[in-house]
């Protein structure tokens, strides 16, 4: 199995210095780009472990630690100069798994990356994380998550809502719809679908999420890129 790593670190040397290392060690990374929107490259690249800088631009990383832990379990490792004890007692609180100092030595920060690893996956694969639209659905835990807030959804609501973002971009027909929804202990008829449907619309929009999910009449539904 090949892990995947995400690491937000605006130091691009450090970045790139650990991509090299870890990648001979056949771990695949992905360094954040745009960090005023970490969270929809977090989302995208649905890593299984992080290593994340405090001081960032924009937001630093307890802010970052504290929207990630909102949605996923995946363990964080703090990198950062600024060492002290309270620095380190923050980011525990916040919700990291360990802390490595700079300057580090790459052999000792591959090691607890893949300390880390064998500790949290071998009881487990990772649950991926689906996004669009700053919308993050976590299909480890069946929530939905938008501006801080968690959209309680019904079973048969998560269950469009995964599927349809699952294949984002694509029209999904009624009839595929209808078939998973069929795996639940509920009854499904094209009404019963549109009622969900439209619900599940209803609980978007009242979130802010107006036109999430558009309708293709005559085929089914999609969500856009």
């Amino acid at each position: 199995m090949m892990y995947r790593l995400l690491i937000i670190e605006d130091d691009k040397g450090i970045a790139e210095a650990i991509k090299t290392q870890a990648e001979m060690w056949d771990i695949q990374v992905h360094y954040v780009q745009n960090f005023r929107n970490v969270m929809t490259e977090f989302a995208e690249f649905d890593p299984h472990i992080i290593l994340l800088d405090i001081s960032l631009p924009f937001f630093n990383g307890y802010h970052w630690c504290s929207e990630i832990r909102k949605v996923s379990k995946v363990p964080i490792i703090f990198i950062s100069s600024a060492s002290d004890n309270m620095n380190m007692v923050m980011a525990m609180n916040m919700g990291a798994d360990d802390f490595i100092a700079k300057p580090f030595d790459q052999s000792v920060l591959i090691a607890k990356l893949q300390a880390m690893l064998r500790r949290t996956y071998d009881f487990g694969a990772s649950q991926p994380v689906l996004e669009h639209r700053g919308a993050l659905l976590n299909i480890g835990d069946s929530t939905l998550t938008y501006k801080d807030e968690k959209i309680q959804l019904s079973k048969n609501e998560f269950r469009i809502l995964t599927i349809l973002l699952k294949s984002k971009g694509k029209v999904v027909s009624r009839e595929k719809l209808m078939e998973a929804l069929w795996e639940t202990d509920c009854f499904v008829d094209e009404n019963t679908l549109s009622v969900n449907v439209n619900r599940l619309r209803r609980r978007l929009a009242a979130a802010g999420l107006e036109d999430f999910i558009t309708t293709k009449f005559g085929v089914g539904y999609l969500i856009g890129d």
